[in-house]
This record gives C-alpha cells, sequence and structure tokens, in this order.
C-alpha cells in the first residue's frame, strides 16, 4: 500500500477535489495499491500552485499539517470590489482612489500579526450547516464570525500592469482575499485579488510540486515523500527495552517524554504520532502510522 505525500502543484481552473479525484484515477491507471487519499487544505479554483495530497497512513497527519506556514504570490488590485473579493466576481463597489507605492508600504506593518480576521462571503465557511458561498449565491444575508489567524509577513514585490504585487506568509486558514479588501481599507480605497498562488505549504514547495500532467508521466514511487521526512522536525521519541509491545498496541503508559506531539519509533520505525496527556501524565496515542 502506498503511504506518503505527493506535492502536486495545481493549475487555475480545477478544484481541489477535482485534483483528488483525477490523481485517485492516475495511481489505479498504474496499478498502485492505496486506501485513503485527501489534500492537506483546500485551494480555490481560481488559484494555482502547492496542493499537498496524502496518501494511505499519511491522511492521519491532517491535523498537524493544517495549521503549517504557508506562502503566496499575489496580485492586489484597487479602486473596485468585488462580491467574492477576487477577479471572478462581480464588481459590486468602485471609486477613483488608487493607492502609491508609498502608501502601500506604510500600512504593510500595521497589517502583519496575530489578527482576528472576517472571512470573505464567499467561501467555505458553515453557517448554521449550510456553506457561506451558497447562502451568498442566493442573496441570504448573513455574518461571518472573525477567526483569529497570523500574517508573519506581507512583502512588497512591485507593480505588475494595474496591480500590486505581494508575497505573504502567513498561518493555514488565512484568506488571502480578505488582506486585499483589508489592505485597500486602510488605505482608504477598494481592492480584491486578482491572482494567487501558492507557493510554500509548511515543507512542500512550488520547486518540487508537479502538475497531474506530469505526474501522468512519472513513476509515482520515485516522488511520493515519505512520512519521516514532514515529521522531521517533530520531537522523535524511540521506545524503551520492554516496552515496544505495549506501546505498539496502544496501551498508555508513564514514560519521560517531550512536550507537544512527538514522533514514536518502536525498533527504530515510526509508528505513532503521541502526546503526553497534561492529567495523568502518561502517552495519549493520536495517530498510528504503521
Amino acid at each position: 500500500m502506498l503511504n506518503g505525500f505527493i506535492n502536486v502543484n495545481k493549475e487555475k481552473g480545477m478544484s481541489s477535489a477535482f485534483v483528488v479525484t483525477k490523481l485517485k484515477r492516475i495511481l489505479k491507471n498504474k496499478g498502485i495499491p492505496f486506501d485513503k487519499i485527501g489534500h492537506t487544505g483546500t485551494l480555490d479554483p481560481d488559484g494555482e500552485g502547492v496542493l499537498p495530497i496524502a496518501v494511505g497512513k499519511a491522511t492521519r497527519l491532517f491535523d498537524y499539517l493544517l495549521d503549517k506556514k504557508k506562502v503566496y504570490y499575489t496580485e492586489f488590485v484597487f479602486g473596485k470590489e468585488t462580491d467574492t473579493l477576487d477577479e471572478s466576481g462581480i464588481v459590486i463597489k468602485e471609486c477613483d482612489k488608487i493607492p502609491t507605492e508609498s502608501e502601500i508600504l506604510n500600512v504593510l506593518r500595521g497589517l502583519e500579526g496575530e489578527i482576528d480576521q472576517i472571512p470573505p462571503l464567499y467561501s467555505a465557511k458553515s453557517v448554521d450547516g449550510r456553506r457561506a458561498y451558497d447562502l451568498a449565491r442566493e442573496g441570504i444575508k448573513f455574518e461571518l464570525k472573525p477567526k483569529r489567524i497570523t500574517i508573519y509577513e506581507i512583502k512588497y514585490v512591485g507593480k505588475k500592469d494595474d496591480a500590486f504585487a505581494f508575497e505573504i506568509t502567513c498561518s493555514g486558514g488565512t484568506y488571502i482575499r480578505s488582506i486585499a479588501r483589508d489592505m485597500a481599507y486602510a488605505v482608504h480605497s477598494l481592492g480584491y485579488m486578482r491572482y494567487i498562488k501558492r507557493i510554500q505549504s509548511g515543507q512542500f514547495t512550488i520547486d518540487t510540486a508537479h502538475t497531474l500532467g506530469e505526474l501522468e508521466n512519472l513513476h509515482i514511487a520515485e516522488n511520493i515523500i515519505d512520512m519521516e521526512s514532514l515529521l522531521k522536525d517533530f520531537s522523535r521519541f524511540d521506545a524503551p527495552k520492554g516496552t515496544q509491545r505495549l506501546l505498539d498496541n496502544g496501551v498508555r503508559m508513564k514514560l519521560n517524554v517531550p512536550d507537544g506531539p512527538f514522533a514514536i519509533y518502536i525498533d527504530g520505525e515510526l509508528t505513532w504520532i503521541g502526546e503526553m496527556n497534561p492529567e495523568d501524565k502518561r502517552i495519549d496515542f493520536k495517530a498510528r502510522l504503521k
């Protein structure tokens, strides 16, 4: 069975779900056995770039990868706002104010740090059991609660035609479209996101990503990223002699283990992701990887 990650370079116009479906077909056509498959964080259909796909037991690492840092290249247009906050939407507001480069540079630092970001109305957020974008399309009025996210850095890249280009490093769950809106308001203008490309997601980078077309002609086994490589920043705990069988069966024990999530190795093999339970000081087994 195939276990690990495939770093896909998603092309514009594809949904993340479509990429997963297409990759399933590619693996089946190549005769590669697998059970589960899924992506580690949605990238909008209009977006391009890094979309890590987990296969097999690697899908159990979703919770540990979703909040990793993301890096995007993006372009914002000022003077207009669309209902979706991107190029695919309908223009709902216009103004004459087009900021200068110096005005943009003056507000960047104020947009960085931990903030409570309001997601776009056209988003996959759940509202009373329904997707926000469905409600927005039906013209139903609703509000979305702010979400605490972190914008580590907004780097101004320069002007491209009538747009301003940026490289943004942020936490998982950040909406770049919302940054376009908030930046525009900060310079007393309106704005939307014209283009977005994810160039990094955690340890996955664009220079090692492959399009679906490329993956059809590549040897998948040579391009699978193993789970150990993705967990290299996790603390490692090697099971002491005499405890291997108990740990392998998920028996909770009191042992001197690292803080936070850590990788448990049994007989030299990656077997579990574990965490210390703060109440009884025993190991909680979070994900079995073998």
